[in-house]
């Protein structure tokens, strides 16, 4: 059996668990929302953010909004990766843009399934993979990961390419985290997380006797190729905002200001959080901001198991950047949905407890991910 598919038909079970949790999830919400008169398809395909991306899709970036305020909001927010995948589906298949840019983002899920099952297989075994296959889909901001959103294809991304750190492909694991900054604007995560493994590679064979370190140095060709591919996609997304806006250097962090997205160090959450916990907030931020907390306790689970270099430095990259940037507070828990690896500790402690314990857990989380799931696109007021 060739090895790809000896490694799928081993995760097959975490992927049809996680195919049905979501797609339980997608019709509980169909079923809420023809009740409510809505289509769920233009709630998947064409919701927030959605509209941006498929309006790149079909007409390549140019589109700015002028609000009365002030504001001005454009586009070239958005990185070109997912919308450019968009635009191949349409020209290949007779579909709209919503329903390519659904297509891409499911088969986008499944590949991030795919690839987080072998780096906790790797780590922990098949029991502990397919636990953490499962939490991922059970999240209760997991509804994203059925939407035309960015967050399936960047998890995808990182998922393999951190699996081909580990094992030792560099210049897929480089190839894998140029794609990834082509995705998001926190892809970096992924190529700060191979760089900080070649610097540690290049730091054990300085080590070594002199006579053998310039044949191990040429040897690890592979390593230096992927280290210097990876943050190609970012860098060369945020270089031609810039030119195209005329401030090169400043251009993509002024785009995003327009966006109030900025790195202000965790000013802007603290505030936010103080304003939540002093005086009524709608449901949705309030659920956001113990999602993000949970998230740093999590993160604080996850040192103490002594996780790879990659996994560490991409895990700390994704937490540093959704604390500490100001923003959409509602859309922080969906930027924390590719730190897939903040649940291991949980998959680990599902995996070593009884099985009635793990059925009620399950069952509970289910429960929360597919009601606040259909609360998001269809009651709450705020962007997702």
């Amino acid at each position: 059996m060739p090895r790809w598919r000896a490694a799928l038909y081993r995760a097959a079970p975490a992927l049809g668990l996680f195919a049905a949790a979501r797609l339980t999830g997608m019709l509980l919400l169909a079923l809420w929302s023809w009740h409510t008169g809505r289509s769920p398809r233009a709630l998947l395909a064409l919701s927030w953010d959605s509209d941006w991306y498929l309006g790149i899709a079909s007409a390549g970036y140019g589109t700015t909004l002028y609000w009365p305020d002030g504001v001005v909001q454009s586009d070239l927010a958005f990185f070109p990766l997912y919308p450019a995948l968009v635009r191949a589906v349409t020209t290949v298949l007779p579909v709209a843009g919503g329903t390519a840019g659904l297509m891409v983002a499911w088969a986008a899920a499944g590949a991030a399934a795919w690839g987080i099952f072998l780096l906790g297989e790797r780590l922990h075994g098949r029991g502990t993979a397919t636990a953490l296959v499962l939490l991922w889909g059970l999240l209760p901001h997991s509804i994203v990961l059925t939407m035309a959103y960015t967050e399936p294809l960047l998890t995808a991304c990182a998922a393999w390419s951190l699996y081909a750190v580990l094992t030792g492909r560099w210049l897929w694991a480089g190839t894998l985290a140029a794609l990834a900054g082509a995705a998001r604007p926190n892809g970096i995560a992924v190529a700060a997380a191979v760089g900080a493994a070649a610097l540690y590679e290049a730091y054990r064979l300085l080590r070594g006797e002199r006579r053998a370190r310039w044949r191990a140095w040429a040897a690890a060709w592979r390593t230096w190729a992927g280290a210097a591919v990876a943050p190609v996609g970012w860098v060369g997304y945020l270089l031609w905002v810039g030119v195209r806006t005329g401030d090169p250097l400043g251009g993509y962090f002024a785009v995003q200001a327009g966006w109030t997205s900025r790195f202000d160090f965790g000013v802007g959450t603290f505030g936010f959080a103080r304003r939540v916990v002093t005086g009524p907030m709608e449901l949705g931020f309030t659920v956001a901001l113990l999602i993000t907390a949970l998230g740093v306790v999590l993160f604080a689970l996850f040192l103490l198991d002594r996780p790879p270099l990659p996994l560490l430095v991409y895990t700390a990259v994704l937490v540093v950047i959704a604390v500490g940037g100001a923003g959409f507070f509602e859309s922080k828990p969906r930027f924390l949905l590719p730190a897939f690896p903040l649940l291991l500790p949980l998959a680990v402690a599902l995996r070593r407890a009884r099985p009635g314990a793990a059925a009620v857990v399950v069952a509970a989380l289910a429960g929360l991910s597919y009601a606040y799931g259909t609360y998001l696109l269809t009651i709450a007021p705020m962007a997702l």
